[in-house]
């Protein structure tokens, strides 16, 4: 019975000999160090306390800006005869837009020709007056009647020319031609009318949209529950379909009061600089609005992260031969910079480029 103890405790002590420098080689495993080639191809960051910042995402649709913006309304009723422009044409202020013919426009005409007759005949009747008034043939009275007749003609024919002044100008003529100019320079981003059409006096609309296009007006939807997230001069950073990758960048301008009663969200207004006059009128966009945040986390470059098995890890650099692999809890990740809640402190420095080759050396079996 004791020989059989004795052997038993042997066998334990040979394997315990020969699991043990198994177990040492299994740690020496772990140690990865990073050699002078590898120092070259990695970068160091050091993670630190920052406020933290946060974006909104927002839908959006590109208008054009009402100070900047001109609408050509008809000086009088008639039919279009030419229209020469289309809808995105460039203008320059003077440019013919249409014609058209106009009966109240034949008319003043007419009227014109008859007070400009009347005013005539007043005048003779008026010196006439006055010279036998002068001479004692006539009465103060009949002097005075043709003074207040070739006054009233002289008003019924600035009267006229006032009407004809206001409906075109020196842009009409005695046939009733009307021929609609354009008064600035801009593009067409509206155009409402086609040959044949016929205006009329009650009509409230416009002929033209005219805009210079130097300058926009993004509109973007806020959510209700999202609307404590926006405030003026927020950062926008403004995107399209027509140009993917390109980013154009403003403030927030204003924000509406009320919400709209179709779709129940809160419009906001970015203005953006237009130079190149890529954005155009209607245009759909994506809109993200940041802003800083009051509480403050570590950070570290989002790059730092590895994302495996669901969990975050960054690997934390000692020195060459002491790198450590650490899960992190992620708080979210704005413009490149992600927040930690727990698994860094101030102060630890992290492998921010090809960190994934250091962590499969660190985590391999």
């Amino acid at each position: 019975m004791n020989k059989q103890i004795l052997l038993a405790g042997s066998i334990a002590l040979i394997c315990l000999a020969a699991c043990h420098p198994k177990v040492q080689e299994s740690q020496a495993s772990k140690q990865v160090c990073i050699s002078d080639s590898l120092a070259k191809m990695i970068a160091i960051d050091t993670a630190k306390t920052t406020t933290m910042k946060d974006e909104l995402t927002l839908s959006g649709e590109v208008s054009s800006d009402d100070n900047n913006v001109v609408k050509v309304f008809p000086f009088s009723s008639g039919q279009v005869v030419e229209v020469k422009v289309s809808l995105g044409d460039k203008v320059s202020k003077g440019q013919t837009l249409a014609v058209m013919r106009s009966a109240d426009i034949a008319g003043n005409y007419t009227d014109l020709s008859s007070t400009n007759a009347d005013v005539a005949v007043a005048k003779r009747q008026l010196e006439q007056a006055e010279y036998l008034y002068k001479n004692g043939i006539s009465s103060e009275r009949d002097y005075t009647e043709a003074k207040e007749n070739y006054t009233k003609a002289i008003a019924a024919n600035r009267k006229v020319k006032s009407a004809l002044s206001i409906n075109g100008g020196g842009n009409t003529n005695e046939n009733g031609m009307l021929v609609i100019k354009a008064p600035q320079s801009g593009y067409i981003i509206e155009k409402n009318i086609t040959a044949g059409s016929f205006i009329r006096q009650d009509n409230n609309g416009s002929m033209f949209t005219i805009s210079n296009m130097k300058d926009v007006w993004i509109w973007a939807n806020v959510f209700e529950s999202d609307i404590s997230k926006v405030k003026v001069g927020y950062t926008a950073k403004v995107t399209t379909i027509a140009y993917p990758g390109k980013v154009f960048t403003g403030k927030v301008n204003e924000i509406s009061s009320v919400l709209d009663p179709d779709n129940k969200v809160m419009k906001i207004k970015i203005a953006l600089p237009n130079p190149d006059m890529l954005l155009k009128p209607e245009m759909f966009t994506t809109v993200v609005i940041t802003n800083s945040e009051q509480q403050q986390s570590v950070s570290v470059p989002a790059r730092a992260i590895v994302f495996d098995s669901s969990k975050n890890y960054v690997v934390v650099y000692n020195s060459k031969c002491d790198l450590k692999v650490r899960e992190v809890s992620v708080i979210k990740t704005v413009d490149n910079i992600t927040y930690i809640a727990s698994g860094l402190n101030p102060g630890d420095k992290v492998i921010s480029k090809n960190q994934l080759l250091l962590y499969d050396a660190l985590t391999a079996d």
